[in-house]
């Protein structure tokens, strides 16, 4: 029988690590020095061991089973029809398309894809039972895998309005779908508006938890997912963490209203840091933000193509980002191990501490009449804005870094005239029942300035 390997070895008790730092350290504070404060409160410390995750909640998540998901707007059917299936021959396992309007022939769509073997997200831009209903059917007759993203509460938050211009009509719409659907996930939560406009970790899982805590107040009990949109940011170890708290969070949740309901979670990589100038660093981003969502438990990720921000959707831009999360798979093996991050002591220590204060923070948004209240009231928005005007004046003052951007630019490097999109926020005057949360990227006026003395 082997030996354990550690028992040739004394123990070291966290007191002496401290100790032999403290020496190592010369004199110099070891809480000023080796001790940093993350923007959630979070003290991180230079070492963690088996004391600082007494207590743990276990968190099972699934890296071996995530797949590869392809963003597609549906314009011309034909040609996107055309797009998927060279998509899915290219490696992607997942697609979420995005429906702008009922007129989509969506039989149409569905008959042509391999719906066997390939999951759909259906992301609308409208709420409709007909539409719906359709798809549903269509699901039960193919055996398919479909998510329907119906999310009224992200579009009041996003857009400033509900779908249809009374509330109660887009929760009716909700309880008829799930009635009369039986095979399609229906409901979805868009925490990555949250993460987008500056939230911190710990107001995007609260409010994300919030979010979907409004649905189970107003939908019947029964077997269902929700599906969790969430932007991951570059924070590596803390998005790690975040994906995990998210499950820890959602189950205590869903145990308390005795819900049979699964935590599906669907990753994008962030705007945020992202960048129009050095933009193939974009793609340096977007590869560790992928990593952090494979390996926190993301059940698909949806990457994010590096000209995103100023170019329209192209056939280089997608295989690039693509090839990015194959290269993971089936070169960097990530997809070989379940829970890779248990054992972490940081990371799961991380984990305990983000969803401590997020659920801290939930049960004082019921506490002070719920999510949708707030959210009417202006708070969310208020809380969400004030943390990021604290990022962006790290970022302007140059503590906060995005090389390429506010450290080590290129002078040279032109952008005028590449722009196809308009990659700032865009300022559209209307009428509307709340005043929306607004996504914004930290890198917006240093560009503005550089475009306008180009």
């Amino acid at each position: 029988m082997a030996n354990n390997l550690f028992e040739d070895f004394n123990p070291v008790s966290a007191k002496q690590w401290k100790q032999k730092i403290q020496f190592e350290l010369k004199g110099a504070d070891y809480n000023e020095t080796v001790i940093w404060n993350s923007p959630e409160e979070i003290k991180v410390k230079p070492f963690y061991d088996k004391e600082d995750v007494k207590g743990r909640a276990n968190v099972h998540t699934q890296a071996t089973a995530f797949s590869i998901c392809q963003n597609i707007f549906v314009h011309d059917l034909d040609k996107t029809i055309e797009r998927a299936l060279d998509t899915i021959q290219r490696g992607a396992t997942s697609l979420r398309f995005t429906i702008p309007n009922e007129n989509i022939a969506i039989e149409k769509l569905l008959a042509a894809l391999p719906l066997a073997t390939t999951t759909l997200y259906f992301h609308f831009q409208f709420l409709s039972i007909d539409f719906v209903t359709k798809i549903d059917q269509i699901a039960k007759e193919k055996e398919a895998t479909i998510f329907c993203l119906l999310d009224p509460i992200g579009q009041l938050a996003q857009d400033g309005n509900w779908f249809s211009s009374a509330e109660k009509d887009n929760f009716e719409t909700l309880k008829s779908l799930f009635n009369s659907t039986q095979n399609c996930s229906l409901l979805s939560v868009n925490m990555g508006l949250y993460q987008n406009a500056g939230a911190t970790m710990v107001q995007e899982l609260a409010y994300g938890l919030a979010h979907a805590n409004e649905y189970f107040n107003h939908i019947p009990n029964g077997k269902k997912s929700v599906v969790f949109q969430v932007a991951i940011g570059s924070n590596y170890f803390f998005e790690i963490a975040k994906l995990r708290a998210i499950r820890q969070l959602f189950e205590i949740v869903s145990t308390a209203y005795e819900l049979d309901i699964d935590c599906h979670i669907l990753a994008t990589p962030t705007k945020r840091n992202k960048t129009i100038y050095d933009y193939n660093v974009n793609m340096l981003r977007t590869t560790t933000e992928c990593m952090s969502a494979i390996l926190g438990g993301a059940n698909a990720v949806a990457n994010l193509p590096y000209d995103a921000l100023y170019h329209k959707d192209n056939e280089f831009g997608d295989r690039i980002a693509r090839n990015q999360l194959l290269i993971l798979k089936n070169e960097s093996y990530f997809d070989k191990v379940n829970n890779p991050a248990d054992g972490s002591y940081y990371i799961e220590s991380i984990t305990q501490q983000l969803a401590e204060k997020a659920l801290q923070l939930f049960k004082d948004i019921e506490k002070n009449g719920g999510f949708l209240k707030q959210l009417k009231e202006g708070t969310v928005k208020r809380k969400i804005q004030e943390s990021a005007d604290k990022e962006q004046a790290l970022f302007d003052a140059g503590k906060k870094i995005l090389l390429g951007t506010n450290k080590h630019p290129n002078p040279t490097d032109r952008m005028k005239n590449d722009l196809e999109l308009f990659p700032f926020v865009k300022i559209n005057p209307r009428k509307t029942l709340i005043t929306p949360i607004i996504e914004k990227r930290l890198a917006e006026k240093i560009e503005q300035e550089r475009l306008a003395t180009e």
